[in-house]
C-alpha cells in the first residue's frame, strides 16, 4: 500500500496512475499537475484544499485538480482507497463538458452524484490497478477512464464544494508556475518554445526558465516534450494512426527528434510500444 512521501519535491509528477493507498494525516501539503480522483470504499478523509476543509464520503468518486495545494487533515477509518492520476494533457484532451473542466481546474472538488454509480467503480479501479503496467492495459484504461468521468460530468451537482471556484484561472492567486503549466498543457501540439511560455505569463524567458526548473525540476522545454510524449503514447495505443502522423500531431517538427524523445522516456520505440513490447525488449 502506498502512503504520502513527505519528502518527495513538490509538483513532482505522478504520470498515469492507480494504486490503493493507506489513509495518514500529511504533514504538508501534496502538489503535482496531474488530475486526481479519489475512491473510499469505507469511511471518510477530509482535505485542506487552499483554507477550505472538503470531506469525501464512501463509494462516491472524487476528482480534483492536484496542482491544488491538498492535505489529508483528518480520517475515521485506517482502510486503504484508491487513488489514481491522470497526466493534465490527456484530461484536456478529452473535451471534457467546458463547465465541468472549468470547475475541476478552478479548485473544486466534485463527487459523483449517483450512489448506484459504486458497484462498477470499484470493480473499475481494481481492473485500472492491473492494466497500470503494460502499455495496451494503459489504453484501455485511459478509454476506460474518459468515458468514467465523461458520465460523472452529466451528473455533477453544483451544491457541492464552493459556490465560486476556489483559485479562478484568471485571478492574481495563480502562481507563475501553474499559469504556466496550464499554457503548456493546452498548447504543447502547436510549434510552443520557452520564450512563448513565459511570454504567455509575462515574465522574461531566462527568468520563467528559473522559476519552473525551480518548481517542477523540469526545464520548460524539458516539461514540454513530457506533455507531448504522453500524448503521443496515447494515441500509439488507442489509435492506429501511422506514427509520423502522431509524431506531427504532437508537437514534434522531426520525426528523428520525437524517435529519440521517446526512447529516451519509454525506453522502447514508438513502434515496439504500440506492439506492447516490454520496455527492455528495445534498448534505449
Amino acid at each position: 500500500m502506498a502512503t504520502f512521501n513527505e519528502s518527495r519535491a513538490p509538483f513532482k509528477p505522478y504520470g498515469l496512475s492507480c494504486e490503493r493507498w493507506t489513509p495518514s494525516l500529511m504533514g504538508r501539503p501534496d502538489r503535482h499537475n496531474e488530475i486526481e480522483l479519489n475512491y473510499l470504499p469505507r469511511g471518510s478523509v477530509t482535505y485542506l484544499l487552499q483554507d477550505r476543509r472538503v470531506t469525501l464520503p464512501p463509494n462516491r468518486l472524487a476528482i480534483f485538480w492536484g496542482l491544488i495545494a491538498h492535505q489529508i487533515v483528518e480520517f475515521d477509518c485506517p482502510q486503504p482507497y484508491f487513488v489514481c492520476t491522470i497526466p493534465f494533457s490527456v484530461f484536456l484532451e478529452w473535451r471534457l463538458p467546458p463547465s465541468f473542466v472549468s470547475r475541476v481546474l478552478g479548485g473544486e472538488v466534485l463527487l459523483e452524484q449517483r450512489v448506484k454509480a459504486a458497484t462498477s467503480d470499484e470493480y473499475l479501479l481494481h481492473g485500472w490497478m492491473e492494466d497500470v503496467h503494460t502499455p495496451a492495459g494503459r489504453s484501455v484504461m485511459l478509454q476506460e477512464m474518459h468515458g468514467r468521468i465523461a458520465r460523472m460530468a452529466l451528473h455533477q451537482d453544483p451544491k457541492f464544494g464552493p459556490s465560486e471556484p476556489l483559485l479562478p484561472l484568471a485571478s492574481p492567486e495563480i502562481n507563475q508556475v501553474e499559469r504556466m503549466a496550464v499554457f503548456i498543457g493546452q498548447n504543447f501540439r502547436e510549434p510552443i518554445r520557452s520564450a512563448d511560455v513565459g511570454r504567455a505569463v509575462g515574465l522574461h524567458p531566462d527568468y520563467a526558465n528559473v522559476v519552473f526548473k525551480k518548481a517542477f525540476s523540469l526545464s520548460i522545454s524539458e516539461y514540454i516534450t513530457t506533455e507531448r510524449i504522453a500524448y503521443a503514447s496515447q494515441q500509439l495505443m488507442a489509435t492506429v494512426t501511422p506514427i509520423t502522423e502522431i509524431a506531427f500531431a504532437s508537437g514534434f517538427n522531426s520525426l528523428s527528434r520525437f524517435n529519440a524523445a521517446f526512447r529516451k522516456s519509454n525506453r522502447c520505440t514508438p513502434r515496439a510500444y504500440r506492439k506492447g513490447a516490454p520496455p527492455s525488449v528495445t534498448p534505449a
